[in-house]
């Protein structure tokens, strides 16, 4: 084998060596029993015409590649947003691993929780013990100021109560009775993340909020940022913005230093979040706002229920969405929104005339959540372009009507297509039978890329294999600039590509001096 301590191969170039291609050869040959090559190829090309476009978006028993994940990833995403909060998963091991590695490999930053370790005989008598032993281990373990508990599949399907299960264990002195141990049950085989995310929060508000007396503090403002694998770019961007307005604010479920940690020789377990004062003091706010309206729908009741006035925005991005999200804060604080951000407001519009050239009339093709997928039409249609198919797997029947209400108001959008509970195998097809000029999505959308030859722009949870994107802010009138700016690099670079013979396809003389 060509590996050795002299020499080390990274995997890409390791299984291109002839010892491994003729391995996986024989592979194929002996244990695949693969079709013939060319029934292989003409069921290749007929999964490439509207024929099978038809039959492929008929499908209702099966889902291939979904793009959305589980609720309980969505639940430890949130608990990560609080300070000094360790994420509890009550269910199997392998389950919390998954949530674990996925969080990591986005941020690239250690994303702890743990799990009750439920096994066969926990998923025949049940997970009490699983639970009051981990509760306890927890507690002795990792120094927490809070445990935040979800559910898995297992946990919901023996049907166990997370309410006694918790009371139990505080009764046996697991943790201390005034110890804060929320919960939120979630089952993984519905819904999905945005569902987790929102069921927490719910359960972490309304443990510090439930029975307690609220003296409303005018002007102040609860902001609730949504699932966002850009956390660390928006959150921080967006607080910047307030900061700038002079407004009494608290974030609530502030993920960005945690997934942000520093490299300066200490190991941060925790780093920054939401405080627990600051929690319970979230309670007299005016009003909250959920910068996600569809991840945060539970959450946002139950803030009306206790007296606070709230809204809703669908991932402030551009200028438009930005503008009202600045609107409604101003309104609300009193406080008028400052001449610098009127200018940034203004070179962001600047920045969309100066390439309006390249961006009117190209064609898009987004998936992603609904608040995302809506927020991205909305500026697509800003600078021009066509949002010609938009999908959500998550997406459900009110976020469809919502969406093809914003795409009516524009011509850019009236031949635009909404594409609610369909998933990544059913965008193949609308590509092939409708192709646009950019994919916009995350990097599950590498292979409908190469399958397909549209271009991927990666602007949305989870991006495995581009690293540290979510450290800028998409966000806001800097985050559009930014959005703006990785929109045309794509097109530029796909026109350098189709032009790259000089004095044959390359006539455009952009370097002349």
């Amino acid at each position: 084998m060509p590996q050795s301590a002299e020499k080390i191969l990274d995997h890409a170039p390791l299984f291109r060596e002839p010892e491994y291609r003729q391995m996986l050869a024989e592979k194929k040959l002996h244990f695949e029993c693969p079709h013939p090559d060319q029934i292989v190829t003409d069921q290749g090309e007929f999964t490439k015409t509207w024929e099978y476009r038809e039959k492929n978006l008929a499908r209702e028993a099966l889902v291939i590649n979904p793009a959305k994940a589980c609720q309980p990833l969505g639940a430890v995403f949130a608990a990560a947003g609080f300070e000094r909060t360790m994420s509890f998963v009550h269910g199997s091991q392998g389950c919390v691993a998954y949530y674990r590695s996925h969080l990591s490999r986005h941020f690239k930053e250690p994303a702890s929780a743990v799990s009750s370790s439920m096994t066969e005989d926990a998923a025949v008598f049940g997970g009490l013990k699983n639970l009051v032993d981990g509760l306890a281990n927890t507690y002795q373990l990792y120094d927490p100021k809070m445990i935040a508990v979800s559910t898995t599949c297992m946990a919901e399907v023996i049907g166990d109560d997370l309410h006694s299960f918790i009371q139990n264990a505080k009764d046996e002195n697991s943790v201390p009775r005034d110890f804060d141990v929320p919960f939120a049950h979630t089952p993984a085989f519905v819904g999905s993340h945005i569902d987790g995310y929102d069921g927490m929060l719910k359960g972490i508000l309304e443990h510090f909020w439930k029975g307690q007396q609220r003296t409303e503090t005018k002007g102040s403002i609860n902001v609730i940022p949504g699932f966002d694998g850009f956390c660390v770019g928006n959150n921080r961007e967006l607080k910047r913005l307030l900061d700038m307005m002079g407004v009494s604010y608290t974030f609530i479920q502030d993920a960005s230093d945690q997934f942000d940690t520093p490299s300066d020789g200490e190991y941060r377990m925790y780093d920054g979040g939401t405080k627990i004062e600051e929690v319970r003091g979230a309670l007299d706010a005016e009003a909250t706002l959920s910068l996600q309206h569809y991840n945060t729908r539970k959450t946002l009741d139950y803030c009306g229920q206790v007296g606070q006035a709230t809204a809703s925005f669908h991932y402030p991005l551009g200028v438009q969405a930005t503008d009202e999200l600045l609107m409604k804060v101003s309104a609300i604080s009193g406080k008028e929104i400052p001449e610098a951000i009127r200018l940034e407001r203004g070179r962001l519009i600047d920045a969309m005339a100066d390439s309006q050239s390249w961006l009117h009339g190209k064609k898009y093709a987004i998936y992603g959540d609904p608040d995302f997928v809506y927020a991205m039409a909305r500026f697509v249609m800003e600078t021009g372009g066509e949002p010609t198919h938009c999908l959500a797997t998550n997406g459900t029947s009110a976020w469809e009507a919502e969406l093809k209400e914003l795409l009516a108001s524009s011509p850019f959008g009236k031949d635009a297509q909404v594409w609610a509970g369909k998933d990544l195998w059913a965008m193949r097809s609308l590509l092939f039978t409708e192709p646009v000029d950019l994919l916009i999505g995350n990097s599950y959308g590498k292979y409908l890329e190469r399958d397909t030859g549209t271009p991927l722009i990666r602007l949305t949870f989870p991006i495995f294999d581009r690293h540290h994107h979510h450290r800028f802010a998409l966000m806001g009138y800097q985050g559009g600039l930014r959005v703006l700016t990785t929109i045309l690099d794509k097109i530029f670079d796909k026109l350098d590509r189709e032009t790259s013979q000089t004095g044959v396809t390359d006539y455009s003389y952009d370097l002349t001096r």
